[in-house]
């Protein structure tokens, strides 16, 4: 034994939990969330009680959250995965019966200090239960077909429900989210061919629907599909604001036009600038040098989790760390298609950087869990 060895095991548990955590990655995060209180403070026209305030409040709760999460030993959260589960689902109905609505969408529930959004608790809930369950089955079952349409079964369920509150971004953050861990677990490329034969079905049924009494999506839903494909057809009405966040992303250069300088953000032409659309804000103050640097942050945060994941030999913590790194991955993509114009306008928050409760505590929960694995991994 070494003599740094012997010096550790004589340090008390609690603290050697504390020196075990994966501080790399809690870095990364403080400076990722960091550039999103810059930004706030930014679109806010440089005040900090309007939006910057608040999120670096709930960063600090969110931090609490994620070092306590980290500390409790991995099996506790796997024991619990169905009740977190259950909790989480249990929510959904809530909201589906008694939730508060807010631009035309029932998605939350109003708790007074706060607006709670379950559908953001079951996107780590769902993973947890997933990979809870490829942790229990054994490994030569995993592409059997009754023990792949029981996930299936996991998944549709909560995403059903979030659908139809509206949100089309969630519901496909679930699906997407979950699929990450059934492939990480092992199930055959083939079901996901045939997921995907269906998805290309499931999309010609929308549009054949449209204008029918039994259309599958809601009439602005579709309104951002034809924004999508033609934002130049509505330049002041549904196009309006992909447009802006185009002129946003373009006029800012290589290095920008400086901190609290861009026009767009200043002049309110961009809309939602301290949420989903942050990253145009970002992108006009501080060019393609920021809006790079933001993207490798991003990049290493995903790195570190995967890294993690690879060397822990515990299949619940490998895959419980895989999901939450395809979560966190499939948030950023989402949100910077969404942006360029890539893909529709569905919603979906930038990770860390946009304002938003709900979004910010779980995604910090989830990386509690990611520590939690990450601490207590075989040695």
């Amino acid at each position: 034994m070494s003599f740094l060895e012997y010096r550790l095991k004589t340090v008390p548990v609690g603290f050697r939990k504390i020196l075990h955590l994966n501080w790399a990655l809690i870095l990364l995060i403080a400076a990722v969330s960091s550039v999103g209180f810059l930004m706030l403070y930014s679109v806010a026209g440089g005040k900090m009680g309007l939006w910057a305030e608040p999120q670096m409040k709930r960063f600090g709760i969110g931090m609490f959250l994620l070092f306590g999460i980290g500390l409790v030993p991995i099996w506790f959260w796997r024991n619990m995965a169905g009740l977190f589960y259950l909790v989480s689902f249990i929510l959904l109905l809530i909201v589906e019966f008694f939730g508060t609505v807010g631009m035309g969408a029932q998605r939350w529930i109003d708790l007074g200090f706060m607006r709670l959004q379950p559908s953001e608790l079951m996107k780590v809930a769902l993973v947890v239960m997933l990979a809870a369950y490829y942790d229990w089955l054994d490994i030569k079952l995993t592409s059997r077909p009754l023990y792949v349409l029981i996930p299936v079964l996991m998944i549709i369920a909560p995403t059903f429900l979030v659908f139809i509150q509206p949100n089309l971004g969630t519901s496909l953050m679930l699906l997407m989210g979950g699929a990450a861990v059934m492939f990480c677990a092992g199930v055959s490329l083939w079901y996901f061919g045939g997921v995907a034969l269906l998805g290309i079905g499931a999309i010609t049924a929308v549009f054949a629907a449209r204008g029918t009494p039994w259309q599958f999506l809601k009439d602005y839903q579709y309104r951002r599909i034809d924004t999508f494909l033609d934002p130049t057809a509505d330049p002041l009405g549904a196009g309006y604001n992909i447009i802006q966040a185009k002129i946003a992303l373009g006029s800012g250069g290589w290095s920008g036009k400086g901190f609290m300088q861009g026009t767009q953000s200043r002049l309110n032409f961009l809309p939602e600038k301290h949420t989903d659309f942050i990253f145009t804000t970002l992108a006009e103050e501080f060019g393609f040098i920021g809006a790079f640097s933001l993207l490798a942050l991003y990049a290493l945060v995903i790195f570190f989790c995967i890294f993690s994941a690879m060397q822990n030999k515990d299949r619940f913590s490998s895959l419980l760390i895989l999901g939450v790194a395809g979560n966190f991955f499939f948030y950023l993509a989402v949100n910077l298609s969404m942006v360029m114009g890539l893909a529709p306008v569905v919603g979906v928050p930038l990770p860390l950087v946009s304002y938003g409760g709900s979004a910010m505590l779980v995604l910090l929960v989830a990386f509690g869990l990611v520590q939690s694995a990450h601490v207590h991994r075989p040695r």
